[in-house]
């Protein structure tokens, strides 16, 4: 298997140099470019299935990169995480609005800075293997992962983003029960805070649009969808 190609894009040379020390030590294929306007370009030519950007560069900074990137239909698939400082609150937002999936805060810490990485790259495979599979049809529901829709028969169900991952993990393994922490991992993300009783909510809204008898609930424990 080739390896899992990073993109890191920096105007500091040391940060370059031991970003790129570290991960390649790990195995990756890394190239490094030290503004937005090169980095930009090398994500054409070496297409990364990650790109580490920091925000605050000269030329173009990392959210005006993401930005164009995000236009770019060949990058859909593509992780995009930044390098913020710590007290940069805007740019975060600004950052995940223009489509970053993650941002790491400045000093940056190898460990920490490889185990994120690691976990954006699982989650990209993992989604790229749900997403190879374009529907699950179970019972008299079908849902459509392609258009992000669910059938019943001919009736079209109308479900929000979370409520339609929500249901498609259950579905996608009936009969298991799926702890609350998981759910919350691979629904929302281990970095996305929400209350504790989002679940709950959510799996409402799906028993009145569904039907109370898909999904049970495992008392103590969590869910698990039944047909």
């Amino acid at each position: 298997m080739n390896p899992s190609k990073i993109l890191l894009v920096d105007d500091e040379p040391d940060i370059l140099e031991i970003l790129e020390y570290n991960l390649r030590k790990e195995g990756y294929d890394v190239t490094t470019a030290n503004n937005g306007e090169d980095g930009l370009r090398k994500a054409k030519e070496f297409g990364p299935d990650l790109i580490i950007l920091d925000i605050m560069m000269p030329v173009m900074d990392g959210v005006e990169v993401c930005r164009q990137l995000r236009s770019n239909t060949d990058f859909d698939e593509t992780v995009i995480t930044f390098l913020t400082a710590r007290e940069e609150d805007y740019s975060q937002i600004a950052a995940l609005d223009t489509g970053g999936d993650d941002y790491i805060t400045k000093p940056i810490r190898p460990r920490v800075l490889l185990s994120r990485v690691k976990a954006l790259l699982r989650r990209k495979v993992r989604k790229e293997k749900e997403e190879s599979v374009h529907l699950i049809s179970i019972g008299d529901l079908v849902i459509d992962l392609e258009q992000i829709v669910v059938l019943r028969g001919e009736e079209r169900i109308e479900l929000a983003k979370k409520e339609f991952d929500l249901l498609t993990l259950l579905a996608s393994k009936p009969g298991k029960v799926f702890s609350r922490d998981e759910i919350f991992n691979r629904v929302w993300g281990t970095d996305v805070i929400v209350g504790n009783r989002t679940i709950d909510v959510h799996i409402r809204k799906l028993r009145e649009k569904l039907g109370d008898h898909y999904i049970k609930t495992i008392k103590g424990i969590g869910y698990k969808f039944v047909f």
